[in-house]
């Protein structure tokens, strides 16, 4: 999982810094630091992921990542929920593929705890 969370950091800097560098081809009035959130996020995941390839930190570093991609699914989800508007321009499209990215890295976490859980409980190691 660490370079799962590696991966998905990186794909939210790089969401993050394609909307703030680009927001003028992509269609907004003008840059917004705002749209530098989801690379709030990313980097921050890809430090716990790197963090994470140390075995003796591994689990405190991936219950951080998961508690952080978790608010930023929060966060960019109930943003897109308030907007209320069709995702046709940078800025709800942004929060849309946060909200998904975040959400699935949660998903993949919960799906990696509970398989290190069953594999402590029956004696054996998880990868």
């Amino acid at each position: 999982m660490a370079k799962t969370t590696i991966l998905f950091g990186a794909l939210l800097t790089l969401l993050g810094l394609i909307t703030y560098f680009g927001a003028e081809s992509l269609g907004a009035s003008k840059r917004s630091m705002t749209a530098l959130i989801p690379a709030f996020v990313g980097l921050p995941l890809a430090i716990l992921g790197v963090v994470a390839q140390n075995p003796g930190a591994r689990k405190h570093a991936m219950h951080a990542a998961a508690a952080l991609a978790l608010l930023g699914f929060l966060a960019s989800a109930g943003r897109f929920i308030s907007v209320g508007a069709a995702p046709t321009s940078v800025g709800p499209i942004a929060l849309l593929i946060m909200a998904v990215l975040c959400g699935l890295f949660v998903g993949l976490c919960v799906r990696s705890f509970i398989a290190a859980r069953r594999a402590r409980e029956a004696g054996t190691t998880a990868t």
